[in-house]
């Protein structure tokens, strides 16, 4: 603008001076922990101070035992190595996967992870008993701990690094803001600065359409109105330099703007007095990092399905023990069974009353601690029973030599049916099904933050969302005129046209955008902008009309006032012209009018306003050089001439009534959050099919009277509510915090500074592409194109994601109950697992990450938005127990079976079985052509099991939706491992490694083992086929 005044503005020493003293203007992020600070912070972890304190000892004794001549081994130091190496290792995923904190002053990391790592120490020390005293040579008593070590590391490590990655993604979606220029004037001259760059005291010039770059006082203005609503939720709000027109209950001075804030209307110099973290927003900004620190969805099913895999596992672990160990007695000579039953029944009994004890000191601060001294009470005192039977009453028939290494055996059992429980393939299914997610929905104008944001999106049971911009396009558009002296009402070169003309194109301070031609854009009001493009498409530019005009005086619209109005000297009368437009109520009271034609106009504006379109009239009138028409800032004359009304819509975004139907269905709450009236509110939810004909008042809820109700009363009012209108940025926090507290699981959407506590409040919070930075700072995701319906995508993402981790779980499940079930039933019958470490490895390689790729990559399924939202309180294994059991249980039986009928028969082709060739005979073990058969067979089982996973949660059949477009990664996965088994079987060199058969398997077999194993699938399908 042209200033009144001349200012100098800061030289280039007074602008170093200021930086130095105030700051820069940029937002302070979030503090971020420093490195030697989070290795610090790792400490906490208390596994991690259990590996270090067994590195310390075993370290000590493997000094100390030799030199002292008390032990001396070989293989003693292999222990503090092992120790050390597992220590490095921990530490390495807790610095990657955890977190300090400071808050519940306690280390965050996932529960899985957590017990993988314990499930590492186990297999370590499985590892070192076999490979120091066991006699087994070699890498192969290490194999295990390897696969293990290599699962958890290699998911804590994709998880941190495309976390990293979408972080900084997300970051340098804000860095051009901070680098928009900004005119300033300096060392008297006027410049661009860009706006990181702005100091305390700089001048500023600022124009319609503007972002305010930093808090500043008002040094001139013309007709300045400023939009707060990014602040304080007020759409527009009058600005001045004179204290008779100042504001008393405006929540800014009216002589301050504010940074981030936009210029609506006028121009203005300003001073700028605070920059950075000490304006208004950089307040609002800082508040907003303040995060609860709260649980998403998926991690408390997984902390659930860990509990149950650690009480499961211990609880079997302790049934070995004390079945063995009952077992040992038993076949003593002199056993007293009453005497032995007593002895069981007094320490189940002394364990039972320990377990109620702790029961009474059980809170939700030492929950976990004390259900691990019940389950340790129930694993200690009866096997400390067992031992003071055996040193008291069976001392007698004791070999203690004999004794000990059958305890130890024991324990050793004991911890392989813990280790084998672990599901350690599950954290990188976690982390591969929520990379493809992310990495697919930043292909789709989504960005997630975390990872984990992408899941919680299906399990979102309410949607609030803003109207502007993200249900409407945000354009607003002139559907309507009723202009009577306009023929067709289409624009010619009449007078009326001409006048028309010139009162739209100078009656305004909006403009028009051409840069791109294909999407012109409004800058400014954006009603008065639809004004300007109704003229462009009439052929008509604004720009030459709005040049060949002076402007003599002007009446800015005010909320007050309720209209604009200019003096021009028209190019069409050659006069002075008074043009005016504003709320048709009011003009028609100033204009020379008849009832008749007033009735006309009540007409139409009822129907405009009947679609939710804003209207506005227009007049004009012919003045003398002598009329003075403005008084005290108000139009003194009445006799306007009435030139008519428009009715401009926000139009509704086509694709979003779509999207809010496929919530409806899919069982999620959509509410529209909007400070527009009620009437308006009604209508847009009626275009999006949200309104009913048959909803009613109690549908809809406005924001003066959520602010006067409590708690309790919106807890069972707002579940029924659609629509909150006349909302403030308040009342949309206390929703979502009252739906929080119902149990949904909500999503916001914002894009306002004044947005970012809702959004930090909310299970998922939605920032807008084009919101604030402040706003995308406090969110989980940002939608890049503002639309619904690309957050009814991310839902449909989010929803499938959870299925497919569900998949893999009923798989991976599956054979651990199997494995455990064999581990159990082997340690009472005196049979251990058939299978080498090195096939196990290939087995765990096919359960893990294989099974992990394939089933994290299944795309998803418009199918999946027919559900409804999982239950807050359903846990992870709902609707897999019949399935994880069941089969579980028939793998056990056909695996043991098939074990069983090897050692008693002698196979040398699977044909022999069914022609009466293989007689039954003595347990003569196992050859290594029916070790062969055995795992070929173990591995098919899973082969074909895998295909039953991808049908899981639905009633197709496990074929369905396989092409190479869709499952590309799944078809070569079941390529890889069916080809893997093939080349194991049939390729030398890997023959002996994997202990099968010289020459191979026969063909005839292999066609027996893949017709018979693949009843696991067809059995499937034939279920799969009756439930549809």
């Amino acid at each position: 603008m042209a200033t009144n005044h001349h200012y100098t503005g800061l030289t280039d020493a007074q602008v170093l001076e200021s930086r130095a003293k105030y700051g820069t203007n940029v937002l302070t992020p979030p503090e971020e922990t420093s490195f030697w600070q989070q290795i610090k912070d790792c400490m906490h972890f208390w596994l991690l101070k259990v590996y270090l304190v067994i590195s310390a000892i075993t370290a000590l004794a493997a000094t100390v035992l030799p030199l002292a001549g008390i032990y001396n081994h070989e293989g003693l130091w292999i222990a503090p190595v092992l120790s050390f190496i597992l220590s490095s290792l921990t530490y390495l995923v807790t610095f990657l996967g955890g977190k300090w904190n400071e808050k519940e002053e306690e280390f965050d990391i996932d529960s899985l992870y957590t017990i993988l790592l314990f499930a590492l120490l186990l297999s370590g020390s499985i590892a070192f008993y076999n490979g120091v005293y066991g006699g087994v040579e070699g890498w192969e008593p290490y194999l295990e701990l390897i696969g293990i070590a290599a699962a958890v590391l290699l998911a804590t490590t994709v998880a941190h690094i495309l976390e990293s990655q979408n972080e900084k993604t997300f970051k340098s979606l804000n860095k051009d803001n901070d680098n928009t220029l900004v005119h300033v004037i300096r060392n008297n001259n006027v410049c661009d600065v860009p706006r990181k760059d702005i100091v305390v005291g700089d001048i500023i010039l600022l124009e319609t359409g503007a972002e305010i770059p930093a808090d500043a006082e008002l040094l001139e203005c013309m007709n300045l109105t400023v939009n707060e609503s990014s602040l304080t939720g007020e759409p527009l709000c009058a600005k001045t330099t004179n204290p008779e027109d100042f504001d008393k209950d405006a929540t800014y001075p009216s002589n301050h703007i504010m940074k981030g804030c936009t210029v609506m209307e006028g121009d203005c110099v300003a001073k700028v007095f605070a920059v950075g973290d000490a304006t208004a927003c950089g307040k609002v900004f800082e508040a907003a990092q303040v995060k609860d620190g709260e649980a998403t969805p998926l991690s408390e099913k997984l902390d659930e399905l860990a509990g149950l895999i650690t009480k499961t596992s211990y609880g079997l672990a302790i049934l070995i023990v004390l079945g063995r160990l009952v077992r040992h007695a038993i076949m003593l000579p002199g056993t007293n069974f009453l005497t032995l039953a007593g002895y069981l029944v007094g320490s189940l009994a002394i364990a039972a009353a320990v377990h109620f004890g702790l029961n009474k000191k059980k809170n939700e601060d030492n929950e976990e601690k004390v259900e691990l001294w019940q389950v340790l009470a129930f694993m200690i005192i009866p096997i400390i029973g067992i031992f003071i039977y055996f040193a008291t009453e069976a001392s007698g028939d004791m070999n203690w030599p004999v004794f000990i290494q059958y305890a130890l055996d024991t324990v050793m059992i004991a911890v392989t049916l813990i280790v084998v429980a672990v599901p350690e393939g599950l954290p990188m299914a976690v982390t591969l099904s929520l990379a493809f997610s992310m990495k697919r929905l930043m292909k789709q104008n989504t960005l997630p933050r975390t990872m984990h944001a992408c899941e919680t999106m299906g399990a979102v049971s309410v949607i609030c969302s803003d109207k502007t911009g993200t249900l409407t396009q945000n354009q607003m558009k002139v559907v309507g005129t009723a202009f009577p002296e306009l023929n067709n009402q289409e624009l010619t070169d009449d007078k009326f046209s001409s006048l028309l003309k010139e009162c739209i194109a100078i009656n305004t301070t909006a403009n028009l955008d051409f840069a791109d031609t294909s999407k012109i854009k409004a800058i400014g009001n954006p009603t008065e902008g639809a004004l300007l493009l109704w003229l462009n498409n009439h052929g008509v530019n604004y720009l030459d009309i709005r040049e060949s005009l002076s402007v003599i005086d002007r009446l800015q619209f005010t909320t007050e006032l309720k209209y604009m109005a200019t003096i021009v000297k028209s190019e069409v009368t050659g006069k002075r012209v008074v043009y005016v437009k504003g709320a048709p109520d009011i003009l028609m009271s100033l204009c020379n009018i008849t009832d008749d034609e007033i009735k006309n106009y009540n007409e139409k504006l009822a129907e405009y306003q009947s679609h939710a379109n804003r209207t506005l009239a227009f007049a004009y009138k012919e003045l003398n050089d002598t009329d003075d028409i403005f008084t005290n800032g108000r139009l003194n004359i009445n006799d306007l001439n009435m030139m008519g009304i428009v009715g401009i819509e926000d139009p509704v975004r086509t694709d979003v009534p779509a999207a809010i139907a496929d919530c409806l269905n899919a069982g999620i709450q959509v509410k529209i959050v909007t400070g527009d009236a009620p009437g308006t509110a009604k209508e847009i939810g009626r275009q999006l099919e949200l309104w009913k004909p048959e909803d009613t008042d109690e549908n809809i809820l406005i924001g003066t009277d959520l602010a006067s109700m409590s708690d309790e009363e919106l807890k069972n009012r707002l579940p029924k509510v659609k629509i909150i209108s006349r909302a403030r940025p308040n009342d949309k926090e206390r929703a979502v915090r009252i739906l929080k507290e119902l149990n949904y699981i909500v999503a916001v959407t914002g894009d306002g500074t004044n947005d970012a506590p809702a959004l930090n409040a909310a299970n998922v919070g939605l920032s807008m592409g084009d919101g604030t930075a402040v706003a995308k700072e406090a969110s989980d995701m940002t939608i890049i194109d503002n639309s619904f319906s690309t957050i009814a995508n991310a839902v449909m993402w989010g929803r499938s994601l959870y299925k497919n981790i569900k998949r893999f779980i009923l798989f991976q499940m599956t054979v651990n109950v199997a494995a455990c079930l064999i581990v159990a039933i082997g340690a009472f019958i005196g049979e251990e697992s058939p299978l080498t470490v090195t096939q196990m490895l290939w087995v765990n390689l096919i359960m893990d990450t294989f099974a992990a790729l394939a089933l994290a990559s299944l795309p998803p399924t418009k199918k999946v938005m027919e559900d409804k939202p999982r239950s807050v309180y359903e846990h992870i294994l709902n609707g897999m127990g019949t399935g994880i059991l069941g089969v579980g249980g028939l793998f056990t039986a056909v695996l043991l079976g098939i074990c069983i009928y090897f050692q008693h028969t002698d196979i040398v082709c699977l044909a022999d079985i069914f022609n009466g060739n293989a007689a039954w005979g003595e347990n003569n073990g196992l050859s290594s052509y029916e070790l062969g058969l055995f795992f070929t067979i173990f591995v098919m089982l899973q082969f074909w099991n895998l295909f039953n996973a991808k049908a899981f949660m639905t009633s197709d059949s496990a074929f369905k939706g396989i092409s190479w477009s869709n499952t590309k990664w799944f078809i070569i996965i079941a390529i890889v491992i069916f080809a893997g088994q093939v080349l194991i079987t049939e390729m030398p060199g890997l023959q002996e490694m994997f202990n099968v058969a010289r020459g191979g398997i026969k063909v005839i077999d292999w066609l027996i083992i893949v017709g018979a194993t693949s009843l696991v699938l067809w059995v499937g399908e034939i279920i799969r086929l009756f439930k549809k």
